[in-house]
């Protein structure tokens, strides 16, 4: 998860096109959650507390196979040390790409995990086809609530009224920037508003950075379109999950302003895939967006670099970033063995709880306490958090991954390559994109 290319498979539904059109055929071509296993109808309620049933044994897969993948083991390592006897956790990591197709299939059969890592955007998918079963009686027990955590991400693990998480941590799009490049111009922090931000672009040109910030066409450009476009006061689909809003006047502002990057000569044309990324580890670019995974690569690939980080820019008057979310859920094979369904909501809360730990990976804990631990006050990543009503995630609509794959992810780009103006790119991806959606309301309708 340290590099683009992991993260881009890190993301699953935001970055790699396809996963959520594999994930509905392992339905062999029926309504989704025909073909999957359904919730044991008599799961125990947890009531909080160690577990004290006989010993069980527990499939955890995830999917952190990069830099993050060492803390996790950590953390597990210590949880099966401690609790030895009563609970053992099998540790089994897939790349996301392979992680998410694979999971329905092997839970109807028996062969899947008792226990997830699922990113946000896809607990409603997972919730539609029943593979999932609802956690509202761990977080009841617990007394854990909305003030227990950052809002928006303890929100996006509930769909159709039902808690089907309990989250780890956030990860968001942040601003970095290169320290030496900004001493030119005599700034020691990024400015934090357009006015700052475009003179700061300026005065950097003028002081001999020729392109001081790449505008992407692909990866991470749909992160920072949408970043921008809640910015600007937009929305990017309906409430009932029908339309596609990015096509607004708010949307045509924020692409536009990516293009404008362009013409300005901030950055130059047609950047290739990741070029951006890899331009500033070189020293050649002031500034990149980019997500908060690159700490830990930043800190052992590029260690002449002087950088830093803080919330990307507010351009368009509302600060916002998009953001993504880990979080714990509990499948429908554990739900079939009484013992089981306490084992693994005994270890959900348990790790949760651990995510000071969680946060050396570069990640931001969702839990308030967490997070405020001194321990990590100064990890980079930890200052994103300082305003956490800044963090917006991709709503819980079932299958959404390949509207934003075989749609929006189109139209920026088509936007940023200058094969179209921003409102017409929109335009017609907003067209395709409402047609996913229909087709997407169909295929998993209950």
């Amino acid at each position: 998860m340290t590099s683009p290319l992991s993260r881009r498979s890190f993301m699953g539904l935001t970055g790699a096109a396809g996963l959520t059109a594999a994930l509905a055929a392992c339905g062999g071509g029926t309504k989704i959650g025909s073909g999957a296993a359904a919730p044991a109808s008599n799961a125990p309620t947890f009531a909080g507390g160690e577990y004290t049933g006989p010993k069980v044994t527990l499939d955890y897969w995830n999917g952190f196979t990069g830099g993050d993948g060492p803390h996790m083991r950590t953390m597990l390592e210590a949880f099966n040390k401690e609790y030895s006897g009563r609970i053992e956790v099998r540790n089994v990591t897939r790349r996301w790409e392979d992680l998410y197709p694979a999971m329905p299939t092997a839970i109807a059969a028996g062969k899947g995990p008792d226990v997830a890592i699922i990113h946000n955007d896809w607990i409603g998918t997972f919730a539609t086809r029943k593979t999932l079963i609802p956690l509202d009686d761990v977080v009841g027990a617990l007394k854990l609530s909305e003030s227990d955590f950052i809002p928006a991400v303890w929100n996006a693990g509930i769909y159709d009224g039902r808690r089907y998480s309990v989250p780890l941590d956030v990860h968001s799009l942040g601003d970095y920037w290169n320290t030496s490049h900004l001493e030119k111009i005599e700034l020691s922090e990024a400015p934090a508003d357009r006015a700052g931000y475009e003179d700061a672009l300026g005065r950097l040109k003028e002081a001999g950075i020729e392109n001081p910030f790449w505008m992407p066409s692909k990866w991470p450009a749909h992160l920072m379109f949408m970043s921008l476009l809640w910015q600007f006061g937009g929305e990017l689909y309906s409430e009932d999950g029908m339309r596609a809003l990015w096509g607004s006047e708010q949307g045509a502002q924020a692409l536009g302003w990516m293009v404008e990057q362009i013409d300005k000569g901030f950055s130059p044309a047609k950047v290739a895939q990741d070029s951006q990324y890899a331009a500033f580890k070189n020293d050649k670019v002031s500034f990149t967006w980019d997500g908060i995974w690159q700490i830990n690569d930043l800190k052992t690939n590029a260690r002449s670099l002087k950088w830093n980080l803080a919330a990307i820019p507010n351009i368009g008057g509302t600060a916002a970033a998009w953001a993504s979310s880990h979080n714990f859920v509990m499948t429908s094979q554990a739900g079939k063995d009484p013992n089981k369904v306490q084992a693994a909501k005994f270890f959900i809360d348990h790790i949760s709880r651990q995510s000071t730990e969680w946060a050396k990976a570069g990640m931001i804990p969702a839990r308030n306490s967490a997070r405020q631990d001194p321990a990590i006050a100064d990890l980079p990543q930890i200052r994103l958090a300082s305003d956490v009503n800044i963090f917006r995630f991709l709503p819980p609509l079932p299958g959404v991954g390949d509207v934003q794959s075989k749609a929006l992810e189109l139209a920026v780009a088509k936007a940023v390559l200058k094969q179209s103006s921003p409102a017409d790119a929109l335009k017609e991806g907003v067209a395709s994109a409402d047609k996913l959606l229909a087709a997407n309301k169909r295929k998993y309708e209950k």
